[in-house]
C-alpha cells in the first residue's frame, strides 16, 4: 500500500503523467497572459483611484500551475522537485510584488512592472520548455552529457 494513495489517485496520475510537462508549459504561457493582463488591470484601478484586488484569471493560473507542479513532483521526483521550486519560487513572487502594487497605488506613484515575476516566470518557462520539449533536442543532449 502506498501512501499517498488515499490522497492522490495514483493510477489516474501515472494515466497523464505523460502530458503533465506539456500542461505545465501550456499553464505557464497562460499565467504570462494573465499576468500582462493583471498589471493593466492594477494600473487601470491605480489611475482611477480605485483599490487594487487581485486579478482572479492570474491566480487561478498561478494556483493551478502550483498544483500542476507538485502533481509532476510525484511522477517525475527529480524534474518535478525543480520545477516546484521555481513554481512555489514565482508564486511567492506574485504574492509580494502584488503588496508592492498596493503600496505604490496608496503612495500616488505610479504602477511599475512586476519585474520580479516576469523574471520568476521566464525562469519557470524555460524550464517547462526543457521538460516538455526535451525530445527536440534529446540527440543533442546525449552527446554532450
Amino acid at each position: 500500500m502506498q501512501p499517498l494513495q488515499f490522497i492522490v489517485p495514483l493510477d489516474g496520475l501515472e494515466a497523464i503523467a505523460p502530458a503533465l510537462p506539456a500542461v505545465i508549459l501550456v499553464l505557464v504561457l497562460a499565467n504570462m497572459a494573465t499576468r500582462f493582463l493583471g498589471h493593466r488591470a492594477h494600473a487601470r484601478q491605480a489611475r482611477d483611484d480605485e483599490e487594487i484586488t487581485r486579478y482572479t484569471p492570474h491566480s487561478l493560473t498561478s494556483v493551478a500551475l502550483v498544483v500542476a507542479s507538485f502533481l509532476f513532483l510525484i511522477v517525475e521526483p527529480h524534474g518535478g522537485m525543480v520545477m516546484s521550486v521555481l513554481v512555489v519560487g514565482m508564486f511567492l513572487t506574485d504574492f509580494f510584488e502584488f503588496e508592492a502594487r498596493q503600496v505604490e497605488a496608496r503612495n500616488g506613484m505610479p504602477v511599475e512592472r512586476p519585474k520580479g515575476g516576469l523574471a520568476a516566470s521566464v525562469l519557470v518557462l524555460l524550464y517547462a520548455a526543457f521538460q516538455s520539449l526535451f525530445f527536440l533536442v534529446a540527440d543533442i543532449w546525449t552527446q554532450i552529457v
